[in-house]
């Protein structure tokens, strides 16, 4: 019998009924991915695949405290799978007592779908958008313009059972398209990316469109000095940002003095005003369009993660709230640690501002500044203030008297997604965005544009 050939409800009883160890978790991850990717006007290349990765946790109960230990594999065969754990069982046993120790979850109903067959993509799922696409390049070919990009749809059920009764199963969409229109000369380019579970609500001909207005605005260039700049950040570039915010969100790094939200002289900031626009950072598991796992599903332990948590039901949490501080990311053995509530990290955000301004508006409403694109290659500079440091991409352009009046050079930057924060003056519409630099991580967000009086472009890069 072949790796796949077993279902995955049936490899994790299996794997649960040979644990010898006083505790134990087991997820199987049933992926599936279909791709397509185009250049120069064409498609190039399109595939799927499929896979399982199998997770087991093992925990064991000895005088100085409880152990853990985790392997994961791919392509587990049936006889691989005791070997397997007993690889975990002797990874606790070898370790020392586990400082996020907790008793496993309990007392969660099972999930009546966990006995049926994972869900699969295939290039089905592409059956309306590739026409499309085609349509787009004949567009794109008559105005001039080639067109790169690549679309990815992923489907991954995630089974999850624990020796204390859990079972639980989640099943994850997610779609990405990433779309680049170059000049024939490539002097010239502009990206638009779009994150989609079903690609059922992206249009390549608007994009497109969108691209070609874009590429039109950069055929008058402007040289402009490092400085800093009034600044409209698009959906994508605000999702950039906070995400990182979020990932730097620790409640115990913080109560140890180790973040931007550690209070000085001990405790965090956990009550402070961030920003005196009304803007509330929230995620839940039940966001109308992006969806995520509704407990946890943890492949290891580390800072405010644990393995002990998995199962444990997840609510919409507000990080936030009308520019105060409300949470920060927390484990149940960190919560112990720090008095803050229990907080795990949930796999979407959202940034609302209660307004409906476009990007468009915004633009219409300013009397000279940059409107950027994209952001990338992001690295922390100081965890202290969360000063980050990267680039602009695919355009940068200057607006003058309410319209773009040309492309201007890219720049680095040097900001704290806290600052930008705190100085936005205003925010627009929220909706829903791909997060080019994080998308291999993280791609459910929904981000208003914001203007930023001040934005630091620290010096000029001769990137694209």
């Amino acid at each position: 019998m072949s790796a796949r050939s077993s279902k995955p409800h049936e490899v994790v009883e299996r794997a649960l009924e040979l644990s010898r160890a006083d505790g134990c978790v087991v997820i199987a991850d049933e992926q599936s991915t279909a791709n397509l990717r185009w250049a120069g006007n064409a498609l190039t290349t399109n595939g799927v695949t499929r896979g399982r990765t199998l997770t087991v946790v093992a925990t064991v109960d000895g005088k100085e405290g409880t152990a853990s230990g985790v392997v994961s594999r791919s392509a587990v065969t049936p006889d691989e799978l005791e070997p397997l754990v007993r690889a975990a069982e002797a990874a606790a046993r070898g370790a020392g007592p586990a400082e996020d120790a907790q008793p496993l979850v309990t007392g969660v109903a099972q999930a009546p779908e966990f006995t049926e067959a994972p869900v699969e993509t295939s290039s089905a799922v592409f059956a309306d958008f590739a026409p499309a696409l085609g349509e787009a390049f004949a567009r794109a070919r008559a105005g001039g313009r080639e067109l790169y990009g690549f679309a990815n749809h992923e489907l991954v059920s995630s089974y999850v059972g624990t020796s204390t009764g859990l079972r639980l199963r989640h099943d994850q969409p997610n779609g990405t398209l990433e779309l680049n229109a170059k000049s024939p000369d490539r002097t010239r380019s502009a990206w638009a990316g779009r994150s989609t579970r079903d690609f059922k609500d992206v249009d390549p001909a608007a994009l497109d469109a969108e691209l070609a207005v874009r590429l039109g605005w950069a055929e008058r260039r402007v040289e402009l000095p490092a400085g800093r700049y009034e600044t409209l950040l698009p959906p994508t570039a605000v999702a950039d940002l906070l995400i990182y915010l979020m990932w730097s969100a620790s409640g115990r790094d913080a109560v140890e003095g180790r973040t931007v939200f550690s209070k000085p002289g001990g405790g965090t900031r956990v009550g402070e005003k961030l920003t005196d626009l009304p803007l509330t950072l929230r995620s839940d598991p039940n966001e109308p369009g992006l969806e995520s796992a509704p407990f946890v599903i943890a492949h290891s332990s580390g800072g405010d993660q644990s393995v002990f948590d998995n199962g444990l039901p997840l609510a919409a949490t507000e990080w936030i709230r009308e520019g105060e501080l409300r949470h920060l990311t927390t484990s149940r053995h960190s919560a112990g640690l720090t008095g803050l509530p229990v907080a795990p990290g949930i796999d979407n955000i959202v940034l609302d501002g209660g307004e409906d301004r476009s990007l468009e508006e915004m633009v219409a409403n300013t009397e000279r500044g940059l409107l950027l694109t994209c952001l990338w290659y992001i690295r922390e500079v100081d965890p202290a203030s969360l000063l980050l440091t990267g680039l602009t991409r695919d355009g940068v352009y200057l607006v003058e008297n309410g319209e773009v009046t040309g492309e201007v050079n890219n720049f680095r930057f040097n900001e704290s997604p806290v600052g930008v924060l705190g100085r936005a003056t205003e925010a627009g519409r929220t909706e829903k965005t791909l997060p080019r630099e994080w998308s291999d991580w993280f791609t459910r967000a929904a981000m208003p544009a914001l203007r930023v009086p001040d934005f630091n472009m620290s010096s000029v890069s001769q990137g694209v």
